[in-house]
């Protein structure tokens, strides 16, 4: 594709490190003292490390995995519309090599976490029910073949889609969907079954035959309110002009719109069908979250994580308006964290919520780790592809 389809801007499809002025230090040094708090909590009070590590490593990995889904949703159906979106969306996904690394504290603490791993067979029945699945040795392998799918996968098509940006050869994007149609498979298998062990496994005697499709209906929405923030700010700090316009935001509002009515759903029907079986294995998970306080956090999820955003984003004039939707995306993403929460520190404290500082400390530590590893790869390549075929139709969206 001719360079025509670049905006007008020398050198405007390439972030200036200018642009990030102290925030890069910032977030390094915020992220060091950050893991200096957690390592300090990790040593004084381990089990409520673990659980807090969990929670603020769930969130962010959602995130990214989302970032993977809607690359690969973008070459399986040979979108146009999100081509000029997509670079960002790799960048998202590209994290998930990083989230292997920061996984690794898990390791350490997953007696803590996954108490099943204590106990000796004959212990307990509905554990030997469930060998050889959980075991500790399949349990590590599974968890090593997760991450190295996600990481192949992710960076497999950020390269391909930047070289693409040099030679302009199509066959990348041949190339990208063969891979897209070998990976989704995969990735639906993997996501499930990731959150099967890491979430629903905090309690072995729990089960859904919901739960990954749950935690995936949160993981698209949650990076898709990631994306806007991240246009947004590109778009203010002087990129995108004349290539991301008022069209793409109104489809991002949209799905927004869209995922926020399918958690509703999924969440309702998991809700619906084990309230009716009235069966205690199953029923346990909602029992807990509706005792003491915990059930104050459980209504606020409800109320905040659908019908607000779900009214607010349902009139179609704020769809285009950038200012809102990054207000919906913030609303929407602090509902995410809530909905983490409330699925992970149950299992801790059963009696009630009770907020610990090593739940902010490691949100912080993982969280400015990503945003400073995000800043750096955002120079590496073109903020959008600059040579895909569907490009300039992408640029003149309209819908």
């Amino acid at each position: 594709m001719s360079s025509g389809h670049e905006p007008s801007q020398p050198g405007s499809h390439t972030f200036d490190y200018k642009h990030v002025g102290g925030r890069f230090i910032g977030l390094v040094a915020l992220a060091i003292v950050a893991y200096a708090a957690v390592g300090f909590g990790a040593i004084n009070d381990t089990k409520q490390f673990a659980f807090s590590y969990l929670f603020a490593f769930t969130f962010f990995f959602t995130i990214c995995m989302g970032g993977l889904f809607w690359t690969l949703v973008h070459h399986a159906v040979d979108a146009e519309w999100s081509v000029v979106v997509r670079r960002q969306l790799e960048n998202m996904a590209s994290l998930l090599v990083v989230m292997a690394i920061l996984f690794i504290p898990l390791i350490f603490v997953a007696p803590k976490l996954w108490y099943w791993m204590t106990k000796l067979p004959g212990q307990d029945i509905l554990l030997d029910e469930k060998w050889p699945y959980l075991t500790e040795e399949f349990f590590w392998i599974r968890a090593a073949f997760y991450f190295l799918f996600f990481g192949i996968a992710a960076l497999w098509l950020r390269s391909n889609s930047i070289k693409q940006d040099v030679t302009g050869d199509a066959r990348y994007t041949l190339l990208n969907r063969k891979i897209t149609f070998a990976s989704l498979p995969l990735f639906a298998v993997s996501l499930t079954f990731a959150a099967i062990d890491w979430l629903m496994g905090l309690d072995y005697h729990w089960f859904s035959t919901m739960w990954g499709v749950y935690i995936f209906a949160g993981t698209a929405l949650s990076s898709l309110c990631v994306l806007v923030l991240i246009i947004t700010a590109l778009r203010n700090a002087g990129y995108f002009q004349n290539i991301i316009t008022l069209e793409h935001y109104h489809i991002l509002g949209k799905l927004m719109l869209a995922f926020t009515i399918f958690w509703a759903y999924i969440g309702f029907s998991q809700y619906m069908l084990i309230w009716y079986a009235n069966i205690p294995e199953e029923t346990v998970y909602f029992l807990r979250r509706n005792t003491e306080n915990w059930q104050i956090l459980s209504t606020a999820l409800v109320v905040g994580h659908f019908f607000v955003p779900f009214l607010l984003l349902l009139p179609n004039l704020g769809k285009k308006k950038p200012a809102f939707l990054c207000g919906m995306a913030f609303w929407i993403l602090s509902m995410h964290m809530l909905d983490i929460y409330v699925i992970v520190l149950p299992v801790l404290h059963k009696a009630g919520a009770s907020l610990s500082w090593l739940d902010v400390a490691c949100i912080a530590a993982i969280g400015c780790t990503l945003a400073a590893i995000f800043l750096k790869r955002l120079g590496d390549a073109p903020l959008w592809p600059l040579k895909d075929p569907r490009l300039k139709k992408s640029i003149a969206l309209k819908n």
